[in-house]
């Protein structure tokens, strides 16, 4: 065992057993001064080196935390339990009038005792493996670790989330972090510790590595930085925990403190209080039994009041308020643009599906208005949207396609009802509301220049689809480019890394998934597995992804790949899709930018910002660009 520190002075000492008495062990120190509040290591003074074997229970340590002047006990118990044993066999002995008895001669034998210790440490080992070995039987499920391992894949780094738990307060969490970790190769009983290094980072999760392997990986094994089994330097020795190197290379060193120190000054660590921010950031305000107002999953046009069913890792199980059975129910996170507060609704003159429970059940009540996100004031005041202008929009029908579409409708406080050019329904039911400021709405133009793929109206038989002749035809007017948001925030995300992310066609779903293009703030969603008809764009700033190792620190159920069976039918069957949509409408050619402004309406001249396609765009730059006259 290794606590950092000389449990006692080494003073000369006797091979008395009566000399190991309780005076004679020296108290833990409260704390093992080896970490600084700022991650950065101590280094302390160094002592006798070497391995023991406790006389007691034969449990092998580092030789400087033994007890006793003759460092012959791995802890305080060990000490008083010799002596004790010794002293009754050998007064039982003298009081009978006869010689020491067998019991007595093995006590004072301290070879042998040793020896009776380590086969009764053998046998306890023994059973330990058994057990170990049949818990260690794999379960059937998909592994982070595996997948990237075995496909050298990146993860999108934790800050990029910062609705996630631990989004905001990260910190320098990187490669080389020094944590104290369970240490599974060791034959003891009872749970030990040992240090270990940060070699690669994928969201939450970590693969570490034994300090003392050096480039051996053979033991590299995976674990959630968030967990409960990851602790800073340091904890061990105030927690009372022990420190044993692995078993593989135990005798690789024969002075580990000397070796701990080397490692150790200037290394960082975990800080003291990281598990404490991690149990503060995953406390969430919302509770069961509030309500809320939500859209309605089957008229997307209103809202219906919802009762919080249950609340995992901020995500809410919402159950419509007339729904007997609790089986008609809406999954979304907290900060999600669709649910709001009681009365939002009316406030803003949004259609709402009125209940017909006539008064509150008992328990329910109204989520406090400032529990929801907020969304950036608009000055309405000067020009702003009105009814009948085009512009692009996501379909919330059909993430993955960006469709013309129309203003149905403006309300108060910035809040627009749009249509999908072609598909509406008669009655408006289908009409969907977005917010002025909202990402998932753009320009007239935005797909052209960024090279997406825009759905025309359906049905619309003048193809290739373009604008000028649309708004032509259709009498209609774009809407100005000014009024749209064209932040873009140093969201951080790349094309290629991995993350989870809700399934938004059905958002129970969370799955794992790819970011396969990034437009601005604009991302490509693509789940690993299926087909890319599935693909979703999701605005970089989602309540809806999250980091790898999301789903294991919530206890959310992670959707994985789709299996290998899945995909061979898939690829069998995509040729024919493909050269069916080769036959659609792919976009035609980028127009010259004197194009663009001569054909633009709305008697303003823009120039557009040439949007990254395919590029890993982060930056702050607007979308478009006034032109000057």
């Amino acid at each position: 065992m290794f606590d950092g520190y000389d449990s006692c002075s080494e003073d000369t000492s006797s091979s008395s057993s009566s000399e190991e008495s309780e005076e004679e062990v020296a108290p833990l120190p409260s704390s093992l001064p080896i970490i600084k509040n700022n991650g950065q290591v101590y280094t302390y003074p160094d002592g006798k080196s070497g391995m023991a074997t406790c006389e007691m229970c034969g449990m092998v340590g580092v030789r400087d935390a033994f007890y006793s002047k003759t460092k012959r006990f791995c802890s305080v118990s060990c000490s008083r339990s010799y002596s004790s044993n010794s002293k009754k066999a050998s007064i039982l002995a003298r009081l009978q009038g006869k010689p020491p008895t067998k019991k007595a001669k093995v006590l004072q034998k301290q070879p042998l005792v040793a020896k009776l210790a380590a086969y009764a440490q053998y046998q306890a080992t023994l059973q330990n493996q058994a057990k170990t070995k049949a818990a260690a039987v794999p379960v059937e499920g998909f592994s982070w670790g595996n997948y990237i391992n075995s496909n050298s894949f990146t993860a999108a780094p934790v800050t990029c989330f910062k609705h996630a738990p631990m989004g905001t307060c990260w910190g320098d969490i990187s490669e080389g972090v020094r944590v104290e970790v369970p240490n599974t190769d060791c034959s003891l009983p009872t749970k030990v510790f040992w240090i270990a290094g940060i070699v690669k980072l994928a969201g939450y999760n970590a693969l570490l590595r034994y300090e003392g392997f050096e480039n051996d990986s053979s033991l590299d094994f995976w674990c959630n930085v968030c967990g409960s089994d990851i602790h800073p330097v340091g904890w061990c020795a105030t927690s009372g925990k022990p420190l044993v190197p692995p078993r593989t290379i135990q005798h690789k060193y024969t002075n580990w403190k000397a070796f701990l120190v080397k490692r150790l000054t200037g290394a960082k660590t975990l800080p003291p209080d990281f598990s404490q921010k991690v149990s503060e950031s995953m406390q969430y305000p919302f509770k069961t039994s509030m309500r809320v107002e939500v859209v309605d999953k089957t008229h997307l046009c209103r809202t219906r009041v919802a009762v919080v069913e249950s609340v995992i890792g901020g995500r809410l199980r919402l159950v419509y308020e007339e729904s007997e059975d609790k089986t008609d129910d809406f999954w979304c996170h907290m900060y999600s643009p669709l649910i709001h507060h009681i009365g939002w609704s009316r406030s803003i003159g949004h259609r709402f599906k009125r209940s017909d429970i006539t008064k509150k059940q008992d328990g329910h009540f109204d989520a406090p208005s400032h529990l929801f996100m907020k969304v950036k004031e608009v000055d309405a005041a000067g020009e702003w949207f009105k009814e009948g202008m085009k512009l692009e929009a996501i379909d919330p029908l059909n993430l993955s396609a960006i469709c013309v579409a129309t203003i149905r409708k403006v309300l108060a406080d910035g809040y627009l009802m749009i249509g999908i050019d072609g598909s509406e329904a008669a009655d408006g039911s289908d009409w969907f509301c977005y917010h002025a400021t909202s990402p998932s709405i753009f320009p007239v133009g935005f797909c052209e220049i960024n090279m997406i793929e825009l759905t025309p109206p359906r049905g619309y038989a003048k193809l290739p689809f373009k604008w000028f002749d649309y708004l032509r035809e259709t009498d209609s007017i774009a809407a100005p480019v000014k009024l749209f948001n064209k932040e873009v925030p140093n969201h951080g995300f790349h094309v290629g890394m991995k993350l989870e992310a809700v399934d938004l066609m059905e958002p129970r779903l969370v799955c794992v998934a790819t970011v396969t293009r990034i437009i601005h703030r604009l991302l490509r969603i693509h789940f690993d597995g299926w087909e890319d008809e599935y693909d979703q764009w999701v605005d970089c700033e989602s309540p809806d992804l999250y980091p790898v190792g999301w789903c294991q620190l919530t206890g959310y159920q992670l959707q994985p790949p789709a299996p290998q069976s899945s995909r061979d039918s898939q690829s069998s069957s995509s040729k024919q899709k493909k050269k069916a949509k080769s036959q659609q409408y792919k976009g035609h050619k980028k127009m010259s930018s004197l194009q663009l402004k001569e054909e633009l309406l709305d008697g303003e001249e823009y120039s557009f910002l040439q949007g990254a396609s395919d590029q890993e765009s982060n930056g702050s730059a607007s979308y478009y660009i006034k032109q000057e006259p």
